[in-house]
């Protein structure tokens, strides 16, 4: 058969593929499950062009939603050199609608919380969304909402205090049949994180607090700072002695673990230590050896 021939025949079989062609067509790998999965199972990014399989993708969105807090949903990929970012048209295909709804409110919420000109009313009842009128950086403005007309203050969110500083003024106590609604009140179950001042809501569960806004660990009955309190002393003595949520026993394993942790890391570079310091030498030869030879590569040869 003629190379003409032989072209016609290709172009034949390529535009009416029989079942053996379909079965070997080529499989991509998908960085988040390492499946090997065929094209028609794939996703690719619209900004990077990353590929991945479409299920992985639709559990990575789900979750980045959830713990997200609004903020844009970045490509799953690590080290993805265009540090793509996926558009509302993408998460709309691969979510359910009440997933897609919740990423629209949790970004409309942060991008008020990130606007010095809006802000939202402290009023648990109300989340209006108020004007901030434009003054000096760091300065209180009086800021009055206009569905509620509550006058408040624009940094700390309590009653408007014109000559009392934030640090002096009292929070806003809203009292509701079981005590106060919000403020500092111990049983209070709506507070402010003692960093980024985001209103927190705490329903159940331990007193031991992170911030999903910028990941502050603090206690909840206090607001003393716990991002160093590994063994969770604080809840041994003081006021919020025995307060944490937890049995005795559950926090005595806790710590018998965290301690199981240092322990093994301590023996591992116990033992790995004498066993770097006698194969340092080999090792540096090795790299010498490579340098050398680099470097002998890169001499003009001689004649």
């Amino acid at each position: 058969m003629g190379s003409v021939g032989r072209l016609h025949y290709l172009t034949m079989n390529a535009e009416n593929p029989t079942p053996g062609d379909l079965a070997l067509a080529p499989l991509i790998t998908c960085k988040l499950c390492l499946c090997e999965q065929s094209l028609d199972k794939m996703t690719t990014l619209q900004e990077c062009q990353c590929i991945f399989c479409t299920a992985c993708l639709k559990q990575y969105m789900q979750l980045a939603i959830r713990e997200g807090c609004g903020s844009p949903i970045t490509c799953p990929d690590m080290v993805c050199l265009n540090h793509g970012t996926l558009q509302e048209a993408e998460i709309a295909c691969l979510v359910p609608v009440d997933q897609f709804q919740l990423y629209q409110r949790l970004k409309f919420e942060r991008e008020v919380h990130l606007d010095p000109y809006r802000t939202w009313c402290p009023v648990a009842d109300c989340q209006t969304v108020c004007p901030v009128a434009s003054g000096d950086p760091g300065q209180p403005v009086l800021v009055e909402c206009p569905s509620c007309h509550l006058k408040f203050c624009s940094c700390c969110k309590d009653v408007w205090h014109a000559e009392v500083s934030c640090r002096d003024s009292q929070p806003i106590v809203l009292p509701t049949e079981h005590g106060a609604l919000f403020g500092t009140d111990a049983d209070a179950p709506i507070k402010q994180c003692p960093v980024c001042r985001v209103y927190i809501e705490r329903n159940e569960g331990c007193a031991q607090m992170m911030c999903k806004n910028c990941k502050h660990t603090f206690c909840w009955y206090c607001l003393q700072n716990l991002d160093n309190d590994i063994f969770l002393r604080h809840y041994d003595k003081g006021p919020c002695r025995n307060k944490l949520g937890h049995s005795r026993a559950s926090v005595m394993w806790n710590r018998t673990q965290v301690v199981g942790i240092l322990v093994g890391l301590g023996i591992i570079a116990l033992v790995t230590s004498p066993l770097l310091l006698l194969a340092s030498p080999c090792i540096i030869c090795c790299v010498c050896k490579s340098c050398r030879g680099k470097k002998k590569k890169h001499d003009p040869s001689t004649t």
